[in-house]
C-alpha cells in the first residue's frame, strides 16, 4: 500500500502561517488512526468466551493511488491480483512504465491494463523519436483516453497516470469509458473511499 509523504506546506494552505487559537481540525500525526484497536480486542475476547471467532475480512480488488507534491508525484498500488474472491497472485506489479518521465497504475482486468499501457508506451516512444523530446504527460493522457473511449468501456482498464514534464508534475485519473480528471491526488479501486478521505486529511 502507498505511504504518502507530503513536502513543505504551500503558502496559503491551512497548514502554513499562523494558526488560529481555536482549531476545528487537527491532522493526525502518524497518518493512521488506531482508536478501534481496543474495541476490536474487547470484541475478540467476548467472542472467545462464547467459543467462536470473529469472521475474517476478505480483501480483494485493487487499490491504486497518486498524489502530486511540489517537485513530482508519488504513485502507489497494492500487489494482489484476484480472480473473483480468490487471490491469484500476491506479487503482481500494477505500476507500469510508459516513458522515462511517465508511469501509470492500473486497476481492472490485468490483461487489459498490461496491453493498454504497453501499446501507449510504444506509441509514445515513436512520438519521442519523431519529435526528439520526452513526451508530455498530457500527450499520454490524450492517447489513453482516446483509445479507451473508442472501445466504450469494453477494455476494463482504470488508470492513474502520473509524470513530470517541462510544464511540471501532472496526475490524471482515467476511467474505462475514456473520461479523465486532472487532480492533485487521486485513488481508484476497491478501497477508493477510505483512501480518498485519508488523502484529503493529508493534502
Amino acid at each position: 500500500m502507498a505511504i504518502f509523504v507530503c513536502s513543505r506546506p504551500r503558502p496559503g494552505s491551512i497548514f502554513s502561517g499562523k494558526m488560529a487559537a481555536v482549531s476545528l481540525y487537527e491532522p493526525p500525526v502518524g497518518g493512521f488512526s488506531f482508536e478501534n484497536c481496543r474495541r476490536n480486542a474487547i470484541l475478540e475476547a467476548d467472542f472467545a468466551k462464547k467459543g467462536s471467532k470473529l469472521p475474517m475480512a476478505r480483501k480483494t480488488g485493487t487499490t491504486i493511488a497518486g498524489v502530486v507534491y511540489k517537485d513530482g508525484i508519488v504513485l502507489g498500488a497494492d500487489t494482489r491480483a484476484t480472480e473473483g474472491m480468490v487471490v491469484a497472485d500476491k506479487n503482481c506489479s500494477k505500476i507500469h512504465f510508459i516513458s522515462p518521465n511517465i508511469y501509470c497504475c492500473g486497476a481492472g482486468t490485468a490483461a487489459d491494463t498490461d496491453m493498454t499501457t504497453q501499446l501507449i508506451s510504444s506509441n509514445l516512444e515513436l512520438h519521442s523519436l519523431s519529435t526528439g523530446r520526452l513526451p508530455r504527460v498530457v500527450t499520454a493522457n490524450r492517447m489513453l483516453k482516446q483509445m479507451l473511449f473508442r472501445y466504450q468501456g469494453y477494455i476494463g482498464a482504470a488508470l492513474v497516470l502520473g509524470g513530470v514534464d517541462v510544464t511540471g508534475p501532472h496526475l490524471y485519473s482515467i476511467y474505462p469509458h475514456g473520461s479523465t480528471d486532472k487532480l492533485p491526488y487521486v485513488t481508484m479501486g476497491e478501497c477508493n473511499v477510505s483512501l480518498m478521505f485519508q488523502n484529503r486529511l493529508i493534502y
